[in-house]
């Protein structure tokens, strides 16, 4: 049950990211890492509907990793692009790709191995030290050293390397939460609020937010979201062993395993996100598909672009 609430959580989060880049990605190209860029998109309806049904995606997201172990709720979650590239096929009419098929399944399989080869939480008495934390600073660090070389770049670089820093902040972000929820079951609402683990979350999820559609502004979908979704759950791995103590088997098989998942993982979800699907996919569609109304096919190059702030 655990498993598949956070698939759901997945399918939800990969919809809401689907629209949020074709919002943002009609932003101005100037707004990049400005502020200015979330105020535009508060304006835009697509971008609005995106962000509610990626939150919705998040609550449960929070769910599954605050009652599985992050090598094992990370892995799940990533599963969000496959889930965008699935529902993209009715919305736009296009048969996947052989590369496509591929990408899926190595996605699936690395998603796979990476669960069964899982870590054993370590006691929950054990979890936050803070003298563990400071790995957490050593990745934002790295954050910031790609957000530096994406605002030197344009284009897909750009959107790479943005995209990338996003990932890591939201690996952050994600270990936060457990360690949040951690102290909401032990100690209550009251404790939590009193604690930095929360205030520290609201502060790395925003972040992580910002770069993310900065990434989305920059550049179309398959340049950002394979550094975004493939960044995330290495980091939440990472931080599971370090901060929380997850004991890892250590064998050779269990080792070989996870090796391969990591490296399906990862080439899956770049041969996903490089879909074609997902660069035809229209908001207007999932919107009509929704209300069972017929959808607008999509503009050609022969019809006249519609103002920045103009919504269909």
């Amino acid at each position: 049950m655990r498993v598949a609430l956070g698939l759901v959580a997945a399918l939800l989060v990969g919809v809401g990211l689907v629209l949020q880049q074709a919002a943002a990605e009609q932003a101005p190209k100037s707004y990049f890492l400005h502020l200015r860029l979330i105020a535009d998109l508060l304006h835009r309806r697509r971008w609005l509907l995106g962000i509610g049904i990626m939150a919705a995606g998040e609550v449960m997201s929070a769910w599954t990793i605050g009652n599985l172990d992050l090598s094992v709720a990370e892995p799940l979650l990533a599963t969000s692009l496959l889930w965008a590239l699935l529902v993209s096929i009715p919305l736009t009419g296009m048969r996947p790709r052989i590369s496509e098929v591929l990408g899926a399944v190595l996605l699936s399989g690395g998603v796979a191995a990476l669960s069964v080869s899982r870590s054993i939480s370590a006691p929950s008495a054990s979890f936050g030290s803070a003298g563990y934390w400071p790995a957490a600073a050593v990745i934002a660090v790295i954050a910031f050293i790609l957000v530096r070389a994406g605002w030197r770049r344009s284009g897909h670089w750009r959107a790479i390397l943005t995209g990338a820093a996003a990932g890591l902040i939201f690996g952050i972000s994600d270990a936060l939460t457990r360690g949040t929820l951690l102290i909401l079951s032990s100690h209550g609402v009251a404790a939590a609020l009193t604690s930095w683990p929360v205030y520290s979350l609201a502060g790395a999820t925003l972040l992580a937010l910002w770069l993310m559609e900065s990434a989305f502004n920059a550049g179309p979908l398959h340049a950002s979201l394979p550094a975004i979704t493939a960044a995330e759950p290495l980091i939440g791995i990472l931080l599971g062993v370090i901060v929380f103590g997850d004991d890892i088997r250590i064998s050779p098989g269990t080792l070989a395993l996870q090796a391969a998942g990591l490296v399906a993982l990862v080439g899956g979800v770049i041969l996903v996100a490089r879909a074609p699907m997902l660069s035809g996919l229209r908001p207007v569609q999932v919107i009509s598909h929704a209300l069972g109304t017929e959808p607008v096919p999509a503009p050609d190059s022969a019809t006249p672009k519609k103002p920045e702030h103009e919504e269909v």
